[in-house]
């Protein structure tokens, strides 16, 4: 059936009487089911949450749960059924795209400086740079000790990831 209707019935037995009987048999919409993600894109090792609606209960695919953070492991398109008060079924889909983290490198201009010379730290591999140890990306500076110095870079993605590089600093005879 595709829409509720009511079916009547007429019987007649072996004397040849005759009566009616009536039914109504409902058709309930489906669900209209949606399927929810806190993030449309992380970065490897990042987590996200998915969440169903417009039904009463959720079942996913991929070993997810609804409602519940997981970290994906590679970009997935899930899929979740929704069931609603009277038992009706509907599904939707929502992909998550799992961004790689980017290749820091961390370069110098020189590994071995004398006391009082200038060093330049430069990043690659991503879009900004932020070093400890009050650097600033392609600014030289002078450094006072032998130091590892750590660059942060992100990517065009907000991926984040790390490189470090050591520079001496030798003593004046």
């Amino acid at each position: 059936p595709t829409a509720t209707t009511t079916y009547m019935v007429t019987g007649t037995d072996a004397n040849g009487c005759v009566n009616t009987a009536t039914t109504t048999l409902t058709v309930n919409a489906l669900p209209t089911v949606t399927a929810n993600t806190s993030s449309a894109s992380v970065c490897t090792g990042g987590s996200v949450t998915l969440t169903g609606g417009g039904a009463a209960t959720y079942v996913w695919d991929n070993n997810v749960t609804d409602a519940i953070s997981f970290v994906p492991t590679a970009t997935t398109t899930y899929m979740v059924t929704g069931t609603d008060a009277n038992g009706c079924v509907n599904t939707a889909m929502t992909t998550v795209t799992v961004n790689p983290l980017p290749v820091i490198t961390a370069t110098s201009s020189a590994a071995v400086v004398c006391a009082g010379a200038s060093v330049t730290l430069t990043g690659g591999g991503a879009a900004t740079y932020t070093w400890d140890n009050n650097v600033t990306d392609t600014v030289s500076f002078v450094p006072t000790a032998t130091t590892t110095y750590m660059v942060t870079g992100t990517d065009s993605n907000g991926c984040v990831n790390t490189a470090m590089t050591t520079v001496a600093v030798n003593a004046n005879p």
